[in-house]
């Protein structure tokens, strides 16, 4: 039989019904001001897993405040990770426009044979419209829509239009020798590239519409080198995203200091479970880069 829907409840409500199933909310004021903030469903739903009996009830010491710092440790992992995949996704932008624009010429999108199958292709040109479609008014594409002749528009703007999983569908989708030229780029073969590029774009989402990292298993997953799996890390949690985007990172020292930020951040939230996230007890120095010390002149 299907379930029916629970009638909504009043923060009160929320709290009385919280506190019935077990939980500890010692201050009632600062919870009201919370849920008010932050929806029961978000808060409550999202980061109770693992918190609870299997009767529903929670387990014994389980607190409010636990279950904030949870919520709120992951926002911030969430933004420690953003501003690393913005690297990654203008990097791969970079990258793909270059090659593409100079193997193929500006339009040479526009072209079949880019693709080893002209469904691909079809596909991408739908994309491609929708995109230029969306994106009208932006500067980008009505600088060409206005001024130049036919009103096409090159890849090299097309690309800063893209949204990073189209790219990586694009990317997918080149023939074995462009994706192997590009993956080059990176020092990386192209099976690796085309699998982690996909997976950081659906956690890019993940990221910006606010949804759960912690204790999740990932529904796009990376392909590992064996070196990651013999340490025995997983592809299913955001601890194994984490270690393929070390190898997207140029600047060794940025990376560094990201995983030192990621360090001061699980410090700083001592409810947190790392090996619910997929991380190993040698987690720091399986990310961090021997780096040379600088000797002055």
């Amino acid at each position: 039989m299907l379930k029916q829907l629970q009638p909504s409840m009043s923060i009160d409500d929320q709290i009385k019904n919280l506190k019935s199933i077990g939980l500890s909310i010692p201050d009632e004021e600062y919870a009201r001001r919370f849920l008010n903030d932050v929806s029961y469903y978000r808060l409550i739903k999202g980061f109770s897993i693992g918190l609870k009996e299997k009767n529903g009830n929670y387990h014994d010491g389980v607190s409010f405040e636990q279950i904030v710092s949870l919520y709120l440790f992951n926002a911030k992992l969430r933004q420690l990770l953003f501003s690393k995949i913005e690297i990654i996704e203008i990097n791969l932008r970079t990258r793909l426009s270059n090659h593409m624009c100079e193997n193929y010429g500006v339009l040479g999108y526009k072209n079949p044979s880019i693709m080893p199958s002209e469904e691909y292709h079809a596909s991408l040109m739908n994309d491609v419209n929708r995109e230029i479609k969306r994106n009208s008014r932006s500067p980008f594409i009505r600088n060409f829509k206005d001024n130049y002749e036919n009103g096409d528009i090159p890849f090299y703007a097309l690309a800063e239009t893209l949204s990073f999983g189209r790219l990586s569908r694009l990317y997918k989708n080149l023939n074995t020798d462009d994706k192997a030229t590009i993956a080059n780029l990176y020092n990386l073969k192209y099976s690796y590239l085309e699998s982690w590029i996909e997976t950081i774009a659906y956690v890019r989402n993940l990221c910006a519409h606010y949804g759960r990292l912690y204790n999740v298993k990932l529904t796009k997953t990376p392909k590992l080198y064996k070196s990651d799996r013999l340490a025995n890390i997983g592809n299913q949690r955001i601890f194994g995203v984490i270690c393929c985007m070390k190898y997207l990172i140029s600047d060794k020292r940025e990376w560094n200091e990201f995983v030192e930020n990621l360090d001061t951040l699980v410090s700083k939230y001592p409810y947190v479970n790392i090996h619910l996230m997929g991380f190993t007890e040698n987690w720091k120095s399986h990310l961090l880069y021997e780096l040379e010390e600088d000797v002055e002149n």
